[in-house]
């Protein structure tokens, strides 16, 4: 099978599986997964958050997403327990479908390696 049809049906298999876990089954967007993505790599679950703090997630979801690509590199905990990365990488320029394949990669590599999904 191409790569390019296993990798549509992942995505389509994990936004079924987080749509009905978060969203009582309305498919989530790729921003809601990379949101999502942040809310687990800060680890502070039950709590709500203020915009700029919800911006912050998505980069701290982005980062870590993209690290096994070699652009970010984990740094360390702040006090308040947010994850700080460093850039080791520029990204390339991507067009806006290219950003969304690699995007869609990373989320689906992340969720293979957190055992979320087989």
């Amino acid at each position: 099978m191409a790569r390019d049809q296993v990798l549509k049906e992942q995505w389509d298999q994990l936004v079924a599986k987080l749509s009905s876990q978060f969203s009582d089954g309305d498919p989530l967007e790729l921003d809601a997964i990379i949101y999502l993505v942040g809310v687990q790599e800060l680890g502070q679950y039950h709590r709500s958050f203020k915009k700029d703090e919800k911006i912050n997630l998505m980069h701290i979801a982005i980062c870590r997403l993209l690290e096994p690509y070699g652009y970010y590199e984990f740094e360390y905990f702040d006090e308040e327990g947010w994850p700080h990365y460093k850039v080791k990488e520029e990204l390339p320029p991507l067009k806006a479908g290219e950003q969304s394949v690699v995007m869609k990669e990373a989320i689906v590599g992340y969720f293979l390696e957190k055992e979320y999904m087989p």
